[in-house]
This record gives C-alpha cells, structure tokens and sequence, in this order.
C-alpha cells in the first residue's frame, strides 16, 4: 500500500492495485490516504487468530481448531495495541483470548469473524504521530461504536518503497457487554458508514500532516 508517490507515476503510466484517494494534479508528488475494508471469514478458509498472529507477529494458539499461528520471529511489526469500549469485559486486552473468543463466537462453517481495515500512513510523519493518527482514529471510528479494535502499525518492507508505511485494524463483528460478545450488529456493514470512514481517514490524515491547529 503507497503512502506517498510522484502522481505522474500513476497518471497513466503504470498501474497499481490499489484504489488511491484524493489523486492530486498529476506531476506533483502528493500525500495518499488510502483506506480499505474487507472481512475475514470462513468460507475463504481464513480465521481471526491466524489473521491477528500475522498482522501482531505473535503466536496465538486456536483453541477451536487446534492449530498454532507462530509469526513471534516475523519482523516489521512498529506498534501494536487493543482498543475497547469501557464496559468491555478485562480479557479484552489479552489478544490471544479476544480473537479465540470471537472464533468461539461463530458456530456457522460460513460465519464473518472479524472486518480488516487497512490505511496508508503518511511517511512525513514521526512514529508517535502515526501512532496517534491510528488511535484516535480507530477510536473515533470504531470503539466508541461498540467495536473492539487490534491494531498494527507495520513499518515499509526492506525490497520495497521505504515510504510503504501502513496499519492494519482488525475489528469484531459483535456487540460486546461486561460478559462478552452478543449479538451481530448489521449496521457496522453498511455501505455507507465505509464511505463515511473514508472520509473520516482522509481528513484526519490530511489534519496531521499540517500540524496543530489545522482544524482551527
């Protein structure tokens, strides 16, 4: 996922894989704020604990399943935390039990286990501050919804654009209360909601590169 590139490179000369918004004037090199969902379910064969090892670089066992997702040696992982709702149960911040709870959740061989939200961070910025900026997003936008949020700040690959520097947000799909998961909350697919978050990224994104005040 790009972050930052020379807009001619991509007007017409080339092709990329992913959707880029806003695309600037062509000619000039601009800041992209990319953001992409997608779910995580059974039917394509995939589960919660094996997405989070990979995307934490942890080892999470499967209590469902049995099988053991070991990604402890796997590099490029900058930062890493859970985010919840203040009536979330404390196991919550333990990942290994949150994500086995999501998969004990869902008794169904089809079920949607958790959404993937991925972005694009701005490269112009610190650490802390794309730490920050993904915080207080996934904050705004998804916990104080009801969601709980597990979050991965992945440093640029050692082949690729060293400017590569993205998040990935894994999210549950069901309300949550003082004794876990309930029910699914269909309005957390709506179409609409991921134009909104789109948005919400871009304008956020945007924000932090100018610095303080920008909203002022």
């Amino acid at each position: 996922v790009p972050t930052y590139t020379n807009a001619a490179r991509l007007c017409g000369q080339g092709n990329t894989r992913v959707s880029l918004e806003p695309l600037a004037e062509c000619g000039a090199d601009m800041a992209i704020y990319h953001l992409r969902a997608s779910m995580i379910s059974r039917s394509q064969g995939r589960s919660a604990t094996a997405a989070i090892a990979y995307r934490v670089a942890e080892r999470i066992e499967d209590r469902r399943t049995g099988l053991v997702f070991d990604y402890a040696k796997r590099g490029g992982v900058d930062h890493t935390e859970i985010l919840a709702p203040d009536h979330a149960p404390d196991w919550v911040s333990d990942r290994s039990e949150l994500w086995n709870r999501v998969e004990e959740a869902e008794t169904r061989k089809n079920s949607q286990v958790a959404r993937e939200v991925r972005v694009a961070l701005p490269a112009e910025l610190t650490h802390a501050q794309r730490v920050e900026l993904v915080r207080d997003f996934a904050q705004k936008q998804f916990v104080d919804r009801g969601m709980v949020a597990d979050i991965a700040l992945h440093a640029p690959g050692r082949d690729g654009d060293d400017r590569n520097h993205h998040a990935h947000i894994l999210l549950t799909t069901r309300e949550i209360d003082p004794e876990g998961f309930t029910t699914k909350n269909r309005d957390w697919n709506k179409a609409e909601l991921l134009e909104d978050r789109r948005e919400a990224w871009s304008r956020d994104a945007h924000v932090a590169l100018l610095g303080p005040g920008a909203e002022e």
